[in-house]
């Protein structure tokens, strides 16, 4: 495959010598113009010349002959001069008597209401001039071939030649280092990325020039790396995090059963201790539940399918599965201003995900109140659907507000509240954005409210 230097250089130089074939056929085209009018000039005054001398001086044949020949400063390629009387319809003078057939072969072409006719024939090139006079109309008519002109038109196609030969081959050099000038910066940027690894990914890669398109890439790039570096520390946290809040069960489970195998029980210890067994195990499915639904709205999130989902219907049956689950959970719904057209309470979206949601946010905010009480208001309008979930709980510190959607970030105000893991808001966040919506938090010490908006189905109609 053809690389970039060398692409920009055939580029460069078919450009540059298209553009200077062009200017040199112009070159040549006009140069040849030039030189026939020059040359039918030069006819021309032949003819007026001879006419001044034949006519208004009266002079014989042979006089003539030889003050045409004294008056021209350089003799033209086989010219020959003729006069041509239309009353009598014969050649009156002619310096090449033996030749006469020539001129009279134009004869018919000649039009008495021109002045003057400009005339070729192969190589030779021919004026007429009409003169009108008593003793009838005559045309005086003058043919020669401009081989000087042909020389020089010769000469000027060899230079031309030679010139564009010769650019060429300056093209290609100077082409060959403009796009290795050119591509210096992209060659740096290279050598910059290859030193970069996931051990020193902080590195960013520098270019002098912030302003220019390659500065723009340069910065875009950077901004990938902003992003692989976020990315890579959120791997390694969640790595971290997992296996911490793994290894606590596991170990707890482990030590018990250790502890009961020691020696032999009554029947009420071995029953606490499957009972606390049972407990440890609940907590270690929940996180396992939870760490897949990260993962599945993660991975699956290009090919999860969307349906129309009514969202109060769903949010009822959330509260009810909710409820059933925990005695303790009391979740109350308001509907400020119910729609009338249903449109507004559909949303496009994945009712499983949807349901993951609705249920985390609830949880979350049964949990963490001190009345195990979620209130949740449903509002739709604008083309949205407004829902919050508030609860009682502790307020949450402002510097840990930007933090709570990542995974396994837990405020150090509710961590002594209540057990998680930290994973439940992440997934909260992630079908959010899955589903072009938005969802913001407040916390006061009043309590804390969830702020979820939804784009309804006439929206994205």
């Amino acid at each position: 495959m053809i690389n970039i230097r060398t692409r920009l250089t055939y580029q460069f130089v078919v450009l540059v010598t298209l553009i200077l074939l062009l200017f040199s056929l112009g070159v040549y085209f006009f140069s040849k113009l030039y030189l026939e009018k020059r040359f039918y000039k030069r006819l021309q005054d032949r003819a007026i010349t001879t006419t001044t001398l034949l006519f208004d001086l009266q002079q014989t044949d042979s006089t003539v002959l030889r003050l045409i020949d004294a008056a021209g400063k350089e003799a033209l390629l086989n010219e020959n001069i003729s006069v041509y009387n239309t009353a009598t319809r014969e050649v009156l003078f002619s310096t090449n008597p033996a030749n006469t057939q020539f001129h009279e072969q134009f004869i018919p072409q000649l039009d008495s209401a021109a002045q003057t006719l400009y005339l070729r024939r192969n190589e030779y090139q021919i004026v007429a001039i009409h003169l009108n006079r008593t003793g009838g109309g005559n045309w005086v008519i003058v043919s020669g071939i401009d081989q000087v002109g042909k020389d020089a038109l010769a000469d000027l196609k060899k230079i031309l030649l030679i010139m564009i030969l010769a650019a060429v081959l300056l093209l290609g050099v100077s082409g060959w280092l403009f796009a290795d000038r050119a591509l210096a910066p992209m060659s740096r940027i290279v050598q910059q990325v290859t030193t970069i690894f996931p051990a020193n990914v902080q590195r960013r890669v520098e270019h002098p020039n912030r302003s220019d398109e390659i500065g723009v890439l340069v910065a875009t790039f950077n901004q990938l790396l902003d992003r692989i570096e976020q990315a890579l520390y959120t791997q390694k946290m969640f790595i971290a995090n997992v296996s911490h809040e793994l290894k606590n069960p596991l170990t707890k489970i482990n030590s018990q059963i250790d502890v009961a195998l020691i020696q032999k029980r009554d029947a009420d210890a071995y029953e606490r201790t499957l009972q606390s067994l049972q407990e440890d195990t609940r907590t270690l499915t929940q996180l396992t539940n939870t760490l897949l639904e990260l993962a599945n709205t993660s991975i699956q999130a290009s090919t999860m399918p969307f349906e129309p989902v009514r969202l109060d219907e769903l949010l009822w049956e959330c509260k009810t599965q909710l409820q059933a689950w925990h005695d303790d959970y009391q979740v109350r719904l308001t509907f400020p201003d119910f729609p009338d057209d249903e449109d507004a309470l559909i949303v496009q979206g994945n009712r499983a995900a949807l349901r993951v949601l609705l249920m985390n946010l609830m949880d979350n905010a049964c949990k963490f109140s001190p009345t195990h009480t979620a209130q949740v208001e449903f509002l739709a309008k604008d083309e949205h659907i407004n829902l919050t979930v508030f609860n009682e709980g502790p307020q949450i510190p402002p510097a840990d507000l930007p933090h709570i959607f990542q995974p396994f970030f837990r405020s150090n105000a509710t961590a002594q509240s209540s057990k998680g893991h930290g994973v439940g808001l992440a997934v909260v966040a992630q079908i959010t954005q899955l589903h072009r919506g938005d969802i913001t938090v407040q916390s006061t010490p009043k309590g804390t409210t969830f702020s979820l908006i939804l784009p309804s189905l006439g929206h994205l109609s």
